[in-house]
């Protein structure tokens, strides 16, 4: 199993390189950061930075989305820092959440993401492409290399994510949900003549070591609320009773009540206080080392083949001290 950490780009950006040096140190093969361009600084700037002072990590955004750079853009930046420092990059995609909504904006729909997952995929990697009805190629890329891993909850975006991504993101650390939705991705891959096998699987998630339960939750319920911003979209769209959608997945957000993103991915986010211990507990991963292995191990069975942390708490450093020494050597 793999290991990545997951950074918002708070300032200074010196900080957030550091601890991606630190993870690196610790064994952690990738290193993602959020990308919202409004509430925290432009990742691909640190992007660069974190390559330059790291010799291995994998390093990307979890995730950006078809809507606030133009493809090409996207790609030739991808491009460029592959170029650079070897084809270490990965583009993590999705719908967009915050980086949409924030400027005023829906997030996009599937069948955007899908069009852009492949054109940026190819242009990355040298081919031509069709960008808003008109072929592009961008003509200086050699022997590129980009990864597109797409994040999903939903029925038609894990059949999506499985028909074209070359990963599955799913940012929520419960096994159930964990093997339902990879089944559905899998499934989607073999009915477009893929190997399923092929199709990498991330589970990304809040990870805090230590035995104060009660300081744990609090430092993570942030979690459940943005994963509850994607769930009521779900709700919304399938209906609360569907069928569609795991009622294990939609019943906590009953007494969800609109949501702040001046404070996403925060610990203390108060539009995070419908959120139940049991659903910190589900989606998270708490409590001493051997705890996480345990959990990690089930989820490494379900055929999760990366686990990334999400380090938006008090002990960041911490956490990814805790996993160098004690997880990454029981599971990597």
């Amino acid at each position: 199993m793999d290991f990545g950490l997951v950074l918002q780009t708070d300032p200074p950006a010196a900080e957030v390189v550091e601890l991606m040096r630190r993870a690196e140190r610790a064994g952690f093969s990738h290193g993602w950061t959020f990308d919202s361009a409004v509430l925290w600084q432009e990742p691909f700037v640190i992007h660069s930075r974190i390559l330059e002072h790291t010799e291995r990590l994998r390093v990307g955004p979890m995730v950006t989305n078809p809507g606030t750079r133009t493809w090409e853009v996207t790609a030739s930046t991808f491009a460029t820092l592959n170029d650079m420092y070897g084809n270490r990059m990965v583009c993590g995609i999705g719908r967009g959440d915050s980086a949409m909504r924030v400027a005023g904006r829906r997030p996009n729909t599937l069948a955007r993401l899908g069009e852009a997952i492949d054109a940026i995929r190819d242009l990355a990697e040298g081919r031509e492409a069709e960008v808003d009805g008109n072929p592009v190629r961008i003509p200086w890329i050699r022997d590129g290399r980009l990864p597109v891993w797409m994040a999903a909850y939903g029925p038609k975006a894990l059949a999506l994510a499985g028909r074209k991504a070359d990963g599955f993101i799913l940012q929520l650390a419960d096994p159930y949900l964990t093997e339902h939705m990879v089944k559905a991705v899998r499934r989607a891959a073999e009915e477009a003549g893929r190997d399923p096998a092929a199709v990498t699987v991330c589970v990304a998630a809040p990870a805090y070591v230590g035995d104060d339960l009660d300081h744990a939750r609090e430092q993570c319920r942030w979690f459940g609320g943005m994963v509850g911003n994607h769930v009521a979209d779900l709700v919304a769209r399938y209906g609360e009773h569907s069928g569609l959608v795991p009622e294990e997945l939609t019943a906590y957000i009953k007494d969800r009540h609109g949501y702040d993103y001046s404070h996403h991915g925060r610990a203390g986010n108060p539009s995070t206080d419908f959120v139940p211990d049991a659903v910190v507990d589900r989606f998270c991963l708490l409590g001493p080392a051997a705890a996480h292995v345990e959990k990690l191990r089930a989820l490494r069975d379900l055929g999760v083949d990366q686990f990334a942390v999400y380090a938006m708490h008090d002990a960041r450093e911490a956490v990814i001290d805790a996993y160098g020494e004690h997880v990454i050597p029981a599971l990597g």
